[in-house]
């Protein structure tokens, strides 16, 4: 397969304006690898597009030459979809172009972006679009997914502000998304099924460029009381403030006392995008409630909190994560969670809880294809990340039991948010959805893509 690329390449290069990597060629390892290192995927060839007509002329070559189609954006999925084996690879990272109308809070975002680069662009005027919490993420992944992370409570999630955008479909059309209601609505939470987007207008919104944080960690035998105080602070904490809580290692950091340093424990992060005073109330309640082992209560730049998580999950570690979604933090799931999170054997695996209500839950069900309900809930992200092999299989183990455990309390089958999901067997996809918003994908993707070219990733069967 590779050398009849080879012999049929010139026809894809007088195509394309932007590069082609190729077997052999010095940068091809570096430019199929992806986020997770336990992928380990040999394209025949990578595209890297540096327009919307480069897209087009990679889609047509590969199904000209019966050819696998991945799509890569930031390469941060932990299924590794953004990589085949013996197919061709669209390479997106090279169109990162962004554009802020500050007048209008609209951002015009290339498709290849990374929510860093998005996240400084909006800062320099006060914006900000509602992203994720690992910045080196790749804005179309995450966007098409859904998209959740410290705004989502002010100002819901990613596709709930995407206002358009532009879809190269499998026959190699260019479609603006504003102009067909069905795939606007179908990729607002879709996933890549319906073509490959190359560009994305955002809703912006007023945020502050320093905000209010608050890191607080206990040990492992604090946990039952840290998770309880965690769950009340949540339920009773303002529109304004936000938290992300649950079982990780202590990060190896100066303001880390260097005894507590790695060690595993409890976490609740606060961030407050209101008054000081508001966060400052907050924090005197915890450290009346429960005296952490050690915390960070700092002013700090929004972008820096954008990239708190960067190095504990920074590429090239062996990672694996399965999510499910409960409607509280009974003390039911506070047991589950503080029998298994002791038997993390990796030090960077986590099990993170997210909150999502208030503008979260103003957004009707079906109003986008988001693959969970608008119900208050908990997200939660149960992720085994290894810096080697070994370790990852135990954890793959942990994650997975994780997962059954807490299947008794979850909402639905259990089956969660997709963008937190390795794992997409066993009728995953449907029961993220639910059978009816299923259907209603599965049609729009056999009108869109009805032979299914677009499958690498948590695909839906076209109808």
């Amino acid at each position: 397969m590779v050398h009849a690329v080879r012999e049929q390449i010139e026809e894809l290069r007088t195509g394309m304006n932007g590069p082609i990597v190729l077997p052999g060629d010095s940068e091809y390892d570096a430019r199929r690898q992806v986020f997770n290192a336990e992928i380990d995927r040999r394209p025949s060839a990578i595209a890297r597009c540096t327009s919307t007509s480069d897209v087009v002329a990679a889609i047509n070559f590969a199904r000209d030459h019966d050819l696998e189609i991945s799509v890569r954006g930031g390469a941060h999925s932990m299924a590794g979809t953004a990589v085949c084996d013996d197919g061709l690879m669209i390479d997106l990272s090279l169109l990162n172009e962004i554009n802020v109308d500050v007048p209008a809070q609209r951002a015009h975002v290339s498709g290849g972006a990374l929510l860093g680069s998005v996240d400084a662009a909006t800062q320099a005027h006060g914006l900000a679009a509602p992203f994720g919490l690992v910045s080196h993420t790749g804005v179309g992944g995450l966007t098409l997914g859904g998209g959740m992370g410290w705004l989502t409570r002010k100002f819901g999630l990613s596709v709930d502000n995407l206002l358009a955008a532009e879809v190269v479909t499998a026959d190699g059309q260019v479609l603006q998304a504003t102009d067909h209601p069905d795939l606007l609505w179908a990729i607002r939470g879709g996933g890549g099924n319906f073509g490959i987007a190359t560009s994305f207008d955002f809703q912006l919104h007023e945020v502050n460029p320093m905000v209010h944080f608050g890191m607080f960690f206990w040990g492992l035998d604090q946990g039952p009381a840290a998770l309880r105080l965690a769950r009340d602070i949540v339920e009773a904490m303002p529109p304004d403030v936000n938290a992300v809580f649950g079982g990780l290692n202590a990060p190896p950091a100066p303001f880390v006392p260097e005894q507590h340093r790695l060690a595993p424990g409890y976490v609740l992060m606060l961030t407050g995008f209101g008054s000081e005073q508001e966060h400052a109330q907050i924090v005197d309640q915890i450290r009346m409630r429960l005296q952490p082992l050690f915390e960070l209560v700092t002013p700090m730049q929004y972008v820096q909190l954008q990239q708190l998580l960067d190095e504990g999950f920074a590429f090239g570690s062996y990672g694996y994560e399965k999510g499910t979604y409960v409607e509280d933090v009974t003390d039911d799931v506070i047991k589950v969670v503080t029998e298994h999170v002791p038997m993390r054997k990796s030090p960077l695996s986590a099990m993170l809880f997210y909150r999502l209500d208030a503008e979260f839950s103003r957004v009707s069900e079906d109003e986008t294809a988001f693959s969970g309900g608008r119900s208050p809930r908990y997200a939660i992200f149960t992720i085994g990340y290894a810096p080697e092999p070994e370790l990852l299989r135990a954890d793959r183990e942990w994650v997975r039991n994780v997962w059954d455990a807490l299947r008794p309390y979850a909402i639905g089958g259990g089956d969660g948010y997709l963008n937190g999901t390795a794992d997409y067997k066993n009728d995953r996809v449907r029961g993220s959805y639910g059978d009816a918003k299923y259907e209603r994908l599965a049609k729009i993707k056999g009108k869109y893509d009805p032979e299914n070219v677009f499958h690498n990733n948590a695909n839906i069967q076209p109808s």
